[in-house]
């Protein structure tokens, strides 16, 4: 089951391009190299995890580090503390740099009042108690996100505290459903913060950002996969018909989401800075990211064999030498350009499209191969655009992919992130089979 991180030393990787002006998210720019809809994303994967390299860059690091520690500081002591510029240091190159400084500023990006922070948690009962059982499972599985070498007896008291956490914010909050994953976001909190804080965070965050993983059913959960798909198909269509004609789905992703990566990837250093990112952005901010993922491994996708097994172990493995800093950039991007609203449609009617879409592959593939299906699909689909912009031909059948690439002119090299939760509206929409996600 759930053993999947390795607890390092310290958190710094690159610097980020762009920051939200000052009393709230503004447009910023992002990157200079950002990709256009429908190019591929594909980037050097000698990038690796985007920490600095020697030499002169090394210096430049340094004193960029030092510059941003002085900025964070000056926005905490300022009165009152200027949250906006929080964001922009958790958003840009290497986050909040230090275990240190997110004990201060991950409570201001929450907005968790400081008395709240000064409560010392209370004692939770756990004779029968009905979530017991499975928390108690989950954290004996999770030895793997505690630091190595780390003494047993040391270890197993943070087992304990984590229970204990668990616990309480499910006391707290009688609404709130314990799923499997949630331990491993709960876990990173209290090795960066200490069972005060990180209680009292973790209880904000769960009525928040994790609200719609905490229903009853994962319907809403659902919901939120159904973005990755319109996000793939705005960026690069090959990919997004290659997996629907693999018949993959979505799947791949949910422990992603879920644990907002914490179960998969090996590196501790990664995954906080990734919950920089996130605490600092819109709450569907993980799922951009992991189309990003997808999107940055094309080349692996279309050589993969056009099977949903194959296909869903090779998404399922996610390479641990992402370029992350790029991948962060790359996915404000993507967010600015194609923002829930208008992707919400497309996201609740996903399963019927995917169906349409399905339905002129399944003949010509009983005959040969998809992907030269897949090919000369593509190339109908340029000649008729190439064939719509010489004659100066509106598409009447897509009226906003004019719109779409305006914005994607105007704004390329920006983006903007959104800070209220947004409300996952309910769907119909019926659940995968249940599968063994946490393996």
């Amino acid at each position: 089951m759930r053993l999947a991180l390795q607890l390092p030393v310290d958190s710094h990787e690159g610097l980020t391009r762009g920051w939200p002006s000052k009393g709230g998210w503004q447009v910023m720019q992002i990157s200079k190299d950002t990709s256009r809809s429908g190019e591929t994303m594909n980037t050097s994967r000698s990038t690796g995890a985007s920490s600095p390299v020697n030499g002169k860059q090394v210096n430049d690091w340094d004193t960029r580090r030092k510059r941003k520690i002085a900025d964070i500081k000056q926005a905490l002591s300022a009165s009152p503390v200027d949250v906006a510029a929080l964001r922009r240091m958790a958003i840009s190159e290497g986050g909040l740099l230090t275990d240190e400084i997110r004990c201060q500023v991950w409570p201001r990006l929450l907005n968790v009042p400081p008395h709240v922070l000064e409560q010392e948690p209370e004692t939770v009962e756990r004779e029968n108690n009905k979530d017991y059982n499975q928390v108690l499972l989950d954290v004996q599985r999770s030895l793997r996100r505690f630091p190595p070498g780390m003494p047993d007896e040391q270890r197993e008291g943070l087992q304990e505290e984590l229970i204990d956490i668990i616990l309480l914010v499910l006391k707290r909050n009688p609404q709130l459903h314990y799923y499997q994953g949630y331990h491993d976001i709960v876990v990173t909190f209290l090795l960066v913060l200490g069972e005060r804080l990180a209680t009292a965070l973790v209880e904000k965050l769960s009525t928040h950002h994790l609200r719609d993983f905490m229903d009853p059913t994962m319907d809403n959960t659902k919901h939120i996969l159904n973005y990755l798909m319109p996000i793939i198909d705005r960026v690069n269509p090959e990919v997004h018909d290659f997996m629907q004609q693999a018949e993959v789905g979505t799947v791949f992703a949910l422990s992603w989401l879920i644990t907002w990566f914490g179960h998969v990837l090996s590196d501790f250093r990664h995954v906080v800075r990734l919950y920089d990112f996130f605490l600092a952005c819109h709450p569907l901010m993980p799922i951009y990211f992991a189309a990003v993922i997808v999107l940055y491994r094309e080349e692996e996708v279309l050589e993969c064999e056009c099977d949903m097994a194959m296909v869903h172990h090779l998404l399922s493995q996610i390479p641990q030498d992402l370029p992350y800093e790029t991948l962060i950039s790359r996915a404000g991007d993507l967010f600015v350009q194609f923002p829930p609203s208008e992707l919400a449609r497309e996201a609740a009617s996903h399963d019927s499209m995917a169906a349409s879409t399905f339905k002129d592959f399944d003949l010509a593939s009983t005959q040969q191969r998809p992907d030269s299906v897949l090919r000369r699909r593509r190339r109908q689909k340029q000649a008729a655009l190439d064939s719509s912009a010489a004659n100066a031909v509106v598409a009447v059948a897509r009226p906003s992919a004019a719109r779409r690439l305006v914005r994607l002119a105007v704004m390329g090299l920006t983006v903007a992130l959104g800070a209220a939760a947004l409300a996952v509206v309910n769907t119909a929409l019926e659940w995968a089979p249940k599968l063994d996600l946490f393996p």
